[in-house]
């Protein structure tokens, strides 16, 4: 019981320490569990016994025989699952072909590369070779997105690595599981006929059963056969199902049919997907922070010996600093990422939860198989995960600025609501070269935003999901522009030291427009104008016009013009260089306003020098 208790606690505690110093969770994991593990049996304890002892001779312990890789197989398979919730095909498409070559070319790339490598360097069997080489393919986001989040890159880029991540789990799954299937069943003969019909199996019974279970389950929530409160444990209790029923047709094919239930979920229209997510989430954490303490603790002094060796070092920089560059730099060739953005995916690497729990898995189980030199394979990898995660968490900062993809002024605009004038803002911007992203509670106006090829986020305000974001890296400005200024005044309190460090701005509540002496700071381009005047204006003239300026008394005229004007809303001042920027409804004080630059507004196009004349 003190020791079931003590992983969870260590578990947690490992996650906070993760938090509070940004880096991967991963990494603090390991090295608990190293230390209560064989660090502690070789030199803290006494009678030469582990603070934690997962297995103990294999009959006693947490998880005496075989129950910690049954442990183990469950516990990956929800993670897995949760991983193909967050799969959107929209979101994929976005990305372009570099994703595509990542998880195809520049695994084939890894794949065979790591797998020449450790055979020469550790005379490996090119069946363990080749299986060690299928375990690292995979760069996990549960390691990458707590680097990224701390990193302020170009879109491009972070959103690369997050889906490269996010889609390369399952694949590097799937191969690891052929290969051990190759080995388990082809013997020394290796590619056999009975082992292709096993790989078959797999392929077959993994995508039929998650796809068909997917379907079914979506079937009983939008009928409203569960109910609410058992949404969550039901959900879980059919992965679990399905996992299990996979793998009585076709053993190792578990893995696969989880992932394509949460890829068929994560698509369809689930009115509760949001809160199946945040609760598989939740538990993914919990499971992983389980997971790394039970695996790491499980390694023997005998297996970290093993890689007390120069072929350990030569292994890991020829994986990391010649195989990663050369899958990346082929799957990027004719893309438009510059060679600095290269270099940097290039880098950024780190291997994860699923190379490490399939490899402790798989390597046991050869072990006990008899398989010769099969002792490598989890230490081999525990070093390519801690080494890579060690390496990733401490230098990615330091090499995005040396190789200048560090974003030094964040220049895109969040803007909180997604009603019409938000989504012409936004189209408008978009089309001038700025990154801009929409948020609303209202799947309607998100969807319209989709329409209109703007990235949109169905998410509440006063959750913390946002902060979470690694696509929001680059926003340096906030513009809240809700029907609601409570609202309004909430999303600038909370983000404007996050999303709003160049800027923070929210429309003007009526009663400020009716007092303009008593104009809010962060008053967004008119104080003559709240939501309700911004919307009717919207809906009689949905157009964005561009005025020339002559010189900043005449910038200073057509404020005051729009000012007047019930038809006519300044939005932004667009620079000779193209660059905008945002007017606030309480600063006229500009002072580099000149030929070339435009004022940019919203409403009816006509004569201004008439309506001048006029006034």
């Amino acid at each position: 019981m003190l020791e079931l208790a003590g992983i969870i606690i260590l578990g947690i505690l490992a996650q906070w320490v993760a938090w509070k110093f940004k880096i991967p969770a991963i990494l603090p994991l390991i090295l608990i569990g190293l230390l209560v593990g064989p660090i502690a049996a070789e030199f803290l304890s006494e009678d030469g016994t582990k603070w934690i002892e997962p297995i103990w001779n294999g009959e006693k312990g947490l998880f005496p025989g075989d129950s910690l890789y049954y442990f183990v197989s469950l516990a990956i398979s929800i993670i897995l699952f949760e991983g193909g919730l967050t799969l959107k095909r929209s979101e994929i498409k976005n990305v372009g072909p570099v994703i595509t070559k990542l998880i195809t070319l520049g695994s084939a790339v890894t794949f065979f590369g790591a797998g020449v490598v450790a055979h020469f360097t550790f005379n490996l069997s090119w069946d363990l070779s080749f299986l060690f080489a299928g375990l690292i393919i995979v760069t996990g986001p549960t390691v990458i997105t707590p680097i990224l989040r701390n990193i302020p890159l170009k879109k491009d880029v972070s959103t690369v690595l997050k889906w490269e991540g996010i889609l390369i789990d399952p694949i590097g799954a799937l191969v690891a599981v052929l290969v051990f299937e190759f080995i388990s069943v082809g013997g020394d003969s290796g590619f056999t006929k009975t082992a292709l019909m096993e790989f078959g199996k797999i392929v077959l019974f993994g995508t039929t059963f998650g796809f068909t279970f997917a379907h079914a389950l979506a079937f009983a929530i939008n009928k409203k056969f569960i109910p609410h409160y058992l949404l969550n444990v039901v959900s879980l209790s059919t992965v679990l199902l399905v996992f299990v029923e996979s793998e009585v047709f076709a053993h190792e094919s578990g893995l696969l049919a989880v992932v394509v239930m949460g890829m068929v979920l994560g698509n369809s229209k689930l009115d509760n997907i949001k809160e199946l997510l945040y609760f598989k989430e939740s538990l993914s954490v919990l499971l992983i922070s389980i997971l790394f303490i039970l695996l790491s603790a499980n390694i023997n002094i005998e297996d970290l010996m093993l890689l007390y060796t120069w072929k350990t070092a030569a292994l890991f920089a020829i994986v990391v600093f010649v195989i990663r560059p050369i899958a990346v730099f082929l799957s990027t060739q004719g893309s438009k990422l510059n060679l600095n953005e290269k270099l940097f995916i290039s880098w950024v690497g780190p291997r994860g939860i699923v190379a490490a729990g399939i490899a402790s898995l798989f390597g046991s189980k050869l072990i006990k198989e008899g398989v010769e030199g099969a002792e490598y394979i989890t230490p081999l990898v525990f070093m390519i995960v801690l080494g890579t995660v060690l390496l990733n968490a401490t230098t990615a900062r330091l090499f995005a600025k040396m190789v200048g993809v560090f974003l030094t002024r964040s220049n895109g605009i969040l803007i909180v609501g997604a009603s019409k004038v938000s989504r012409l803002l936004g189209h408008y911007l978009e089309s001038n070269g700025r990154h801009v992203v929409l948020i609303d509670s209202n799947q309607n106006n998100i969807d319209k935003a989709h329409e209109l090829g703007l990235e949109a986020l169905n998410t509440n305000i006063y959750s913390d999901n946002l902060s979470d974001n690694i696509e929001l890296n680059d926003v340096g400005y906030l513009m809240a522009m809700t029907g609601n200024s409570d609202i309004n005044k909430y999303a600038i309190n909370k983000f404007s030291d996050q999303f709003g460090e160049n800027g923070s701005f929210r429309l003007v509540t009526s009663e400020e427009m009716n007092n303009p002496d008593n104009n809010a700071k962060q008053g967004l381009f008119s104080h003559t104008d709240d939501y309700t005047t911004l919307a009717e204006v919207t809906r009689n003239y949905p157009s964005i016009q561009e005025i020339d300026i002559e010189n900043k008394e005449h910038y200073l005229s057509l404020i005051d013009i729009t000012n007047k004007n019930k038809d006519m809303i300044p939005l932004f001042l667009k620079g000779n260089d193209g660059e905008l920027h945002i007017i606030s409804s309480y600063n006229t004080d500009i002072d580099d306003v000149g030929e070339k630059h435009k004022l940019v507004y919203l409403g009816k196009p006509f004569d201004v020098e008439k309506v001048a004349n006029d006034d």
